[in-house]
């Protein structure tokens, strides 16, 4: 059974192709829910921490109880079926319930927008970058449209491809569930403004789940040195975000920036309309090797089972 997890992940991948399901069967759409129902903003410091911390803990226990509980249904429903219709019906129902947890097209669509529409109007890219983006984007000019966008590609492949593939590798769908919850109340918590010390669980969780997928992303981007990508991504405040950022900016021979926050690859050129487009051809790269790594880890942590 060994061949389980890799066969899930390119079903998950070949699923991810049609879309993304409706919101009312979205997981992640749920965990946001869930995470809406907290009001923990106006709590003093240390209350709003422990509030925060354990609204996270529960949240990330009922995502992996109910993705356990999927996962063994799943085995226990199939368990008549001869061995290789089983194998194959599991990888399939497994890539599945995968699916909803990675979105590499939906990203990638997203990304290309943004020069659709700045093709139509400055303004229109702005508006359309808004929606990627938390920072502000009404002064934005067409070059740090284009770099914020080709950015947001960049750090999403780990958090929306890799590390849940990751994760599954690792923990099997509730590795994935898990490890999207954490990166969703990250999004949603981990700020600094008055979510800081309720979100800070969340910000340090997610921190911590991404810092190896955060690495393996730059290294199958295939930057020309990773020495450079280590020098460019502490650049950033964040100590994960800025090596996909890197790898992607050194691949491309370009200059990506967020304004009085980081410069990544000050030597490099400006972005134009064809890089967007070249953006999204190496990380669709990535995300054939990312996946291969993955299924990699899978068969050599379960080769021995």
């Amino acid at each position: 059974m060994q061949a389980l997890l890799p066969l899930a992940m390119g079903v998950a991948l070949l699923v991810d192709h049609l879309g993304e399901p409706p919101a009312w069967a979205h997981p992640v759409v749920g965990m946001g829910r869930y995470l809406g129902l907290f009001r923990l903003d106006k709590l003093p410091p240390a209350p709003g921490f422990i509030a925060g911390a354990l609204a996270w803990l529960v949240g990330a226990a009922a995502v992996a109880f109910i993705a356990l509980w999927l996962q063994g249904h799943l085995l226990l429903a199939l368990r008549p079926w001869s061995s290789p219709l089983r194998l194959l019906a599991t990888a399939a129902l497994t890539g599945l319930l995968l699916k909803p947890l990675l979105a590499w097209r939906m990203l990638a669509d997203e990304a290309m927008a943004v020069e659709t529409a700045l093709g139509k109007s400055l303004d229109a890219g702005r508006a359309r970058l808004s929606r990627l983006v938390s920072r502000d984007t009404s002064a934005l000019s067409e070059t740090e449209v284009r770099e914020a966008a080709i950015e947001t590609l960049a750090e999403n492949l780990n958090d929306s491809v890799v590390a849940p593939l990751f994760w599954f590798a690792i923990a099997g769908l509730p590795g994935a569930a898990v490890y999207r919850f954490a990166n969703t109340a990250d999004a949603m918590w981990g700020y600094r403004d008055e979510r800081e010390w309720c979100g800070k669980w969340a910000a340090r969780a997610d921190d911590l789940l991404s810092w190896l997928p955060a690495r393996l992303t730059a290294l199958v981007l295939l930057p020309p040195s990773l020495l450079g990508v280590m020098r460019e991504a502490h650049r950033t405040p964040s100590p994960n975000s800025g090596w996909p950022m890197a790898a992607m900016a050194l691949r491309l021979d370009l200059r990506l920036s967020k304004p009085s926050v980081y410069t990544l690859h000050a030597a490099g050129r400006s972005a134009t309309a064809a890089d967007l487009p070249a953006a999204r051809a190496v990380a669709q790269q990535a995300v054939v090797a990312g996946t291969v790594l993955a299924a990699a880890l899978a068969w050599a942590l379960r080769g021995t089972t």
